[in-house]
């Protein structure tokens, strides 16, 4: 056999995978039928009134629509997009004054010498980010912490994947398998009528399972990495990526020097003051941009870098981000279709006879299961309630399931939103670790099995006490 024979298949790039799943979605615009559910207000609420369906004239999208796609999906994400530009910018400016370089030094050091510390790292942070995922509903919030976890995690020997797993797969576990979070469970709770934050007991139950489940399977996954660094997925590229980490090593590393640890102060305060703005002031993405810009001017003045350095270090950092911007315009453009095409009400409309079922715990699987495949288009935790908590709370009644349990089958649909293509967030942070997406697919697809069963599951107990 030759070599030519043996060689892998090599698979397209993200932006071609993308572009490829635009073409696929403009191309079922032209099989599906328009379809609309008429909506009314609620307590300002738009909700979808779900007697109401009907048949629209459709919209198929043609070429033009196609390529138009990516600019209007740049145009409704452009919020986020600047974000991600504002916080690559002001963590550049971070990384000039050279406190992260000492910081990740001072942290492996320990790391090679405290085994507790060897131990702990992962699941504390882990843990961590899954609070603020299911208390504060963090998400977006989680993009600035990649450009720290990925330099950290190659210094302590382990790779990119176990950087961008402990603050996006903590945070986005946390999200899934919330208790407290208003964002999903607080909102769906409300338009299904139920007491908001009720059944938090059985969530709690379901978040620490969650989170426990994803250090047991990254703890796992660094031991295996820690003992040989070629069976990770991203070995070749980490491979470069060392060669940008500070050099020097830790062997001769001192500590870190008193501006150095003013600036990471700094930096820890604006992080706090970021969760606490979210919390008490529903903060979101331009409160949170101007506080990393705010954090930016003030940690290069306090680092000792002159007004030029302080520009040209933003100027970089938001210009090794503008793949990252693209990445994120592509996804956006996929629901732009779709919603353009008024197909995604014919979708929803066409998935709801799906859920009757014999026994209670069947129709809460199939609820999973819809849930799952609508967070594919719709990844806002706050717009998939609005969207089908008005049709699944009335429809759970029907089929024997409580509205508990509707909105737990609801929250586990967005297990999948660490691996799906179509997701913003997603596409930005591998984008962000310059993880190429089927990369990152190839090696979610065991956790993400992990989450389906353990979702499956955990239906089974509310369906069973009939849980209110």
């Amino acid at each position: 056999m030759t070599n030519n024979a043996t060689k892998k298949f090599k698979l397209p790039h993200t932006f071609v995978l993308l572009f490829i799943i635009l073409a696929l979605i403009a191309t079922a615009t032209w099989l599906v039928p328009g379809g609309k559910y008429d909506t009314h207000l609620v307590n300002g609420k738009q909700l979808i009134n779900p007697d109401s369906f009907h048949y629209i004239d459709s919209a198929p999208q043609g070429l033009v629509s196609l390529m138009k796609a990516p600019i209007k999906g740049f145009v409704e994400a452009a919020q986020i997009i600047g974000f991600v530009l504002i916080v690559g910018g002001a963590f550049a400016v971070l990384q000039k004054t050279e406190a992260i370089d000492s910081m990740i030094k001072s942290l492996a050091k320990a790391h090679e010498s405290s085994a507790f510390i060897q131990k702990a790292l992962i699941p504390v942070f882990i843990t961590l980010f899954s609070i603020g995922g299911a208390t504060f509903g963090m998400n977006e919030e989680a993009i600035p912490f990649i450009l720290i976890f990925v330099p950290l995690a190659l210094a302590l020997g382990y790779d990119t994947v176990i950087g961008v797993s402990i603050p996006f797969l903590g945070s986005q576990v946390g999200f899934s398998a919330a208790f407290l979070n208003p964002f999903n469970v607080g909102i769906a709770q409300g338009i299904a009528g139920v007491p908001v934050f009720s059944g938090w007991g059985y969530r709690l139950i379901v978040w620490v399972l969650a989170t426990t489940v994803t250090i047991v399977f990254m703890m796992w996954y660094a031991a295996r990495v820690k003992r040989d660094p070629t069976l990770s997925p991203t070995y070749a590229l980490d491979l470069e990526k060392r060669k940008e980490l500070p050099p020097g090593g830790v062997a001769d590393f001192h500590g870190m020097t008193a501006r150095h640890k003013l600036v990471l102060w700094i930096f820890a305060g604006s992080l706090a003051t970021m969760v606490f703005g979210v919390v008490h002031y529903d903060w979101y993405i331009d409160e949170i941009a101007a506080l990393f810009l705010s954090m930016a001017i003030v940690i290069g003045l306090v680092g000792k870098l002159d007004s030029t350095q302080i520009v040209e270090g933003f100027m970089q950092g938001a210009r090794d981000l503008v793949g990252t911007a693209l990445v994120i315009a592509l996804a956006r453009g996929t629901l732009v279709l779709a919603r353009d095409a008024h197909i995604i009400d014919t979708m929803l409309h066409a998935l709801m006879p799906l859920v009757q079922s014999v026994h209670p715990v069947f129709a809460a699987w199939k609820m999973f299961g819809i849930q799952t495949v609508i967070n594919f288009f719709i990844h806002s935790g706050s717009g998939q309630a609005a969207l089908t908590m008005p049709i699944m709370a009335p429809l759970a009644d029907l089929v024997g399931v409580s509205r508990q349990t509707a909105i737990l089958a609801f929250q586990f649909g967005e297990f999948t939103t660490p691996m799906i293509p179509t997701s913003g967030i997603t596409v930005g942070v591998l984008a962000l670790a310059r993880i190429p997406w089927i990369t990152w697919a190839k090696w979610m697809i065991p956790l993400q099995l992990i989450y389906a069963v353990l979702a499956l599951a955990l239906l089974v107990p509310p369906c069973l006490m009939n849980w209110q």
